[in-house]
């Protein structure tokens, strides 16, 4: 789990494209924290501040707290909007989260030991069928990331959810299936091919 940090905010009096703009001019991020059952909050945040935080990765799994007028609420980002020409900042969702929450995140996964992979290094490519996957986990317990292990792996190896450790007591939000993360594919027939070339040779 990503390390929690600390942001500052002030409440927003007025809603609307106006005071958004009027915000963005003056370096500030509209936001709003919703959830736990309480009545949604409008807020400001720093522009440069809530950007840094996204560059820097793991920003949607990470719990932060938000300090609003003094009063300190811990929430995890479930949503932002970048401006599709410019790419900063325009809108940030926080959901409150309390101690043992439960919440579902999307959390990417990582690949590893491609060096170790028999079917890789014999010409075959690993098939990502999943980038990440959305866990059912304790707001308390969210992982950076999944490690898949491709250790051992020849062409027409299936990576499953199952075969992935998982933190204690998540779980896959997708639970009627044993779904398909990675594959690793290839010609049958050239890795038959090579494997013959290689025996004669050998030979």
């Amino acid at each position: 789990m990503s390390q929690s940090y600390e942001l500052k905010a002030e409440t927003r009096e007025r809603v609307g494209k106006g005071s958004s703009r009027e915000l963005r001019r003056n370096g500030l991020i509209p936001a709003v924290i919703y959830g736990d059952k309480q009545p949604p909050l409008s807020i400001a945040l720093s522009t440069k501040d809530v950007t840094m935080k996204i560059h820097a990765g793991g920003f949607m799994t990470t719990v932060a707290t938000i300090d609003v007028n003094g009063e300190k609420i811990r929430v995890l980002p479930k949503d932002y909007q970048l401006d599709p020409v410019r790419d900063f900042t325009m809108h940030v969702d926080f959901l409150r989260v309390s101690k043992g929450s439960q919440v579902s995140v999307q959390v990417p996964v990582h690949f590893e030991n491609e060096e170790k992979s028999p079917g890789l290094k014999r010409g075959g490519a690993l098939n990502i069928v999943r980038h990440d996957v959305e866990l059912n986990v304790s707001a308390d317990s969210i992982p950076e990331f999944l490690t898949v292990d491709l250790t051992g792996l020849n062409i027409g190896d299936t990576v499953h959810i199952s075969d992935i450790k998982l933190p204690a007591g998540a779980t896959p939000v997708i639970a009627d299936r044993d779904f398909t993360v990675a594959t690793i594919t290839g010609r049958a027939q050239e890795a038959e091919e090579t494997e013959e070339t290689e025996g004669e040779a050998e030979a």
